[in-house]
């Protein structure tokens, strides 16, 4: 395969699986040209052993037949849990509501199969962007975004997962809403009613710092376009209660990032940047822990 940058791959909604026995990182995204129309294709992945140099794309996900979503194939995470690699994704179709169906695979590229028996998240909201948590007691958590266009001021919500992670368990726990966060701004949009104010919520990611605290990433607007800050859990637990950051970690056209742990031991930011299709791309920062956060470090490259 050719040797891409990152400047040649349109992705959004970067997700790096940092993969310590091949000495190997895998990128996955929402990877279709046109993420936002029918038909979807699937997902694709890269393959690097540096972060610089990418082999692809890798057919990760391919729908099998009689599959029930067609479109808005989007964020799929990879987390290697129990022995195998599974993926969250988000997914949808005409008639149905959004939501978030877990995928299984024996290998970190795939191929990805169904898992969960179609979505996880709850059948009658509109959902995106589950994550993975596993609480300090071993117990799994799917971590998503209640829809902000169905409840208006977007939610992030957990909810207990089964242990072999086919089914959600337990009632969905709300953990706080978009415009809880200063820095969230209204957003403008033809479904938005006049004088109702809207707030996205994108993205969330769950990070433990070396200190214990409980951090997570998570996207909306803000003053200069798309951007993500972080949200603290005073508890330390995924319960809560979830304090937020005045001001974002990233401000400017750009989000729905994650934290990966780089070969050598490092934190990796990653997020998409801009938030305008086709030109959307996968952006590296380091980070490091300090004060029980993260903050941005240096430049990858």
């Amino acid at each position: 395969m050719t040797a891409l940058s990152l400047a040649d791959i349109q992705i959004r909604d970067p997700f790096v699986l940092t993969v310590p026995d091949e000495g190997a990182y895998y990128l996955f995204g929402s990877t279709d040209a046109d993420i936002w129309h029918p038909p979807a294709t699937g997902f694709d992945c890269y393959r690097s052993t540096d972060l610089e140099a990418w082999e692809g794309p890798i057919p990760a996900f391919r729908p099998p037949a009689g599959f029930w979503s067609d479109r808005n194939y989007w964020a799929p995470e990879v987390h290697l849990h129990g022995g195998r690699f599974f993926m969250f994704a988000t997914f949808t179709a005409e008639g149905r509501r959004r939501g978030t169906q877990i995928l299984v695979a024996d290998a970190p590229a795939g191929p990805y199969a169904p898992w969960s028996d179609g979505p996880v998240t709850p059948r009658d909201w509109e959902c995106l962007d589950g994550t993975l948590h596993v609480d300090d007691g071993g117990r799994p958590w799917i971590v998503y975004c209640h829809e902000w266009v169905q409840v208006t001021d977007g939610e992030v919500v957990a909810q207990r997962l089964s242990d072999d992670l086919r089914a959600a368990i337990g009632e969905p726990r709300l953990l706080f809403r978009a415009s809880a966060a200063p820095w969230a701004r209204r957003v403008d949009h033809p479904r938005v009613p006049p004088g109702v104010d809207a707030y996205v919520t994108d993205g969330p990611f769950l990070h433990r710092t070396r200190d214990g605290a409980l951090l997570m990433l998570w996207s909306s607007f803000g003053d200069t376009g798309y951007a993500m800050g972080i949200a603290r859990s005073e508890s330390g637990r995924i319960e809560g209660p979830w304090l937020q950051d005045a001001d974002p970690i990233w401000a400017a056209d750009g989000g729905h990032g994650m934290i990966a742990r780089t070969l050598d031991g490092g934190l990796l930011l990653t997020l998409h940047q801009p938030n305008t299709t086709p030109l959307e791309r996968a952006v590296f920062r380091r980070l490091r822990e300090a004060g029980g956060t993260v903050v941005l470090d240096a430049v990858t490259d």
